[in-house]
């Protein structure tokens, strides 16, 4: 089956020329240059690209594409990489040497684990993970402290991962339909949360969201008491 899949995609697969990859250099609204090769079917990232390195925005989204080049880290001056909706099962270590990126979306590909050259990506302010097959992050991510914005829903996380806790300027952490389980839970039944999770600082809540925060969280911890439970640890 695997096999079958793969050959259909090759089959489909296309190539894009040098002076067509010129011809998707666009400029933005904000006199950014963007080079925009969504939806060009293709399998393999056109070598021909790297002529085209100084641009500060590529978009490679919505392709067959399977494996991210080592030449990316010709892409120095990019602030946005977009590989959303591809077939990717791992990155290259040399992302890590994208020093100007500020967004990185890999959202719905087939990403198992995630190398820990992610964590040199200082400037990096959103980092969308969502649909892929994660089960944890490198530790690395907690030096990204710039990050203000992570995605990593519909992944395979059974706990909140430690190492965002160290990230001081992180607003908000989409951890919907993930299979966190609950801490009362440890060595018995376990109890799946697959909905909603979401992390934010109290800070940014109104004055009504907060006060109901702060009376959920009395509740389950008045609840928590009179059972004989310990409150969970928060570093996780």
């Amino acid at each position: 089956m695997a096999k079958g899949k793969k050959s259909k995609q090759a089959n489909k697969s296309k190539t894009i020329t040098l002076k067509e990859a010129q011809n998707c250099v666009e400029l933005t609204l904000d006199g950014k240059r963007r080079l925009d090769l969504s939806f060009k079917e293709v399998a393999v990232v056109p070598k021909c690209i790297q002529k085209l390195c100084e641009v500060d925005e590529l978009d490679l989204s919505r392709n067959l594409i399977t494996k991210v080049p080592d030449f990316i880290e010709n892409f120095i001056s990019i602030q946005v990489l977009d590989l959303h909706s591809n077939y990717l099962e791992q990155l290259p270590v040399t992302i890590g040497r994208l020093q100007s990126l500020l967004v990185l979306n890999l959202c719905n590909n087939r990403l198992r684990s995630l190398p820990s050259e992610l964590g040199l990506l200082k400037k990096l302010h959103t980092l969308q993970l969502g649909l892929n097959m994660l089960e944890a992050l490198p530790s690395s991510i907690a030096a990204l402290k710039e990050l203000h914005h992570i995605g990593l829903s519909d992944n395979r996380f059974t706990r909140v991962p430690g190492c965002l806790s160290r990230l001081s300027k992180l607003e908000r952490v989409n951890l919907d339909r993930n299979p966190i389980l609950s801490e009362e839970a440890a060595g018995h039944e376990l109890l799946m949360i697959p909905e909603r999770l979401y992390l934010v600082k109290e800070s940014f809540l109104c004055e009504g969201c907060l006060k109901k925060c702060q009376t959920e969280r009395r509740k389950l911890e008045e609840g928590a008491k009179s059972t004989g439970s310990t409150r969970p640890d928060e570093s996780g």
